[in-house]
């Protein structure tokens, strides 16, 4: 296969112009710290944009034409559970007041598992063991971690977390979904 330079050279640099990483995305989200100094999920998951969502988009005039508008876009969620296992969807675990983060699972969507095997050019192994064990071996994934917060550690979080909305006149006391 032969590759033009220039058109490889724009594809890179539209690449490292956007504005996605999942380091600085998980990273914003513990700066948060949406639960004090609790330990949490940052579940993180595609949504396909309806049409008049696009159209909204487009009509903002950052896009030249409608089929430059984005189909899909990543939802950060931090959270005191572990949600199940899906594919097109990474679960991470944050340590706030540490530079640990744990990385619980990445399964992207299954036409794309192939190219993550071990061996390849794109062969990932965290990725690759994350597909293997969604497929043969769900309920270790789903699993709680041995440091999780029991119900009642849970529910006192998200009664002080409700109080203080209250406090603040918030009307959505739900877990904050976040766009990187």
């Amino acid at each position: 296969m032969k590759i033009k330079l220039l058109d490889a050279h724009d594809r890179f640099d539209h690449f490292t112009k956007q504005n996605f990483g999942i380091g600085t995305c998980c990273q914003n989200l513990i700066d948060k710290r949406p639960f004090g100094e609790h330990p949490f999920y940052i579940f993180s998951h595609a949504r396909t944009l309806g049409m008049d969502e696009r159209i909204k988009l487009w009509l903002t005039g950052r896009y030249k034409k409608i089929e430059d508008t984005p189909e899909k876009f990543i939802i950060w969620q931090p959270r005191l559970t572990k949600p199940k296992a899906q594919t097109n969807s990474m679960l991470f675990k944050a340590y706030p007041g540490t530079d640990n983060v744990k990385t619980i699972w990445i399964i992207p969507a299954p036409e794309l598992w192939e190219q993550f095997k071990k061996g390849l050019l794109t062969g990932n192994e965290t990725v690759w063991n994350s597909i293997s064990q969604y497929k043969s071996n769900r309920e270790s994934l789903e699993s709680p971690e041995p440091d999780d917060l029991n119900d009642d550690q849970i529910d006192k979080i998200y009664q002080e977390l409700s109080r203080d909305a209250r406090r603040r006149g918030a009307n959505d006391i739900s877990t904050t979904k976040l766009l990187c």
